[in-house]
């Protein structure tokens, strides 16, 4: 079990920034192309600024799973 928790770890870790990547990439093709609001800056200010400590905290909490601050003897 302790294994898995590792394996999930790195999994959490890689999983944080691919995700900040891709709000970013997609706000910078959808920002101005068009006329809805999915199109405006200010909705992926929101976006952005909500998910990044998110994928912060993913970060952290897949760095203490590696580790091993989960472990259970």
């Amino acid at each position: 079990m302790n294994q898995i928790k590792k394996i999930m770890g790195f999994i959490w870790m890689l999983i944080a920034p691919v995700v900040i990547f891709f709000l970013i990439n997609g706000a910078v093709q959808n920002i101005g192309h068009g006329t809805k609001d999915i199109n405006k800056p200010i909705p992926w200010i929101i976006i952005i600024s909500i998910f990044t400590p998110i994928c912060i905290g993913l970060m952290i909490f897949g760095f203490y799973a590696v580790k091993g601050e989960y472990k259970r003897d």
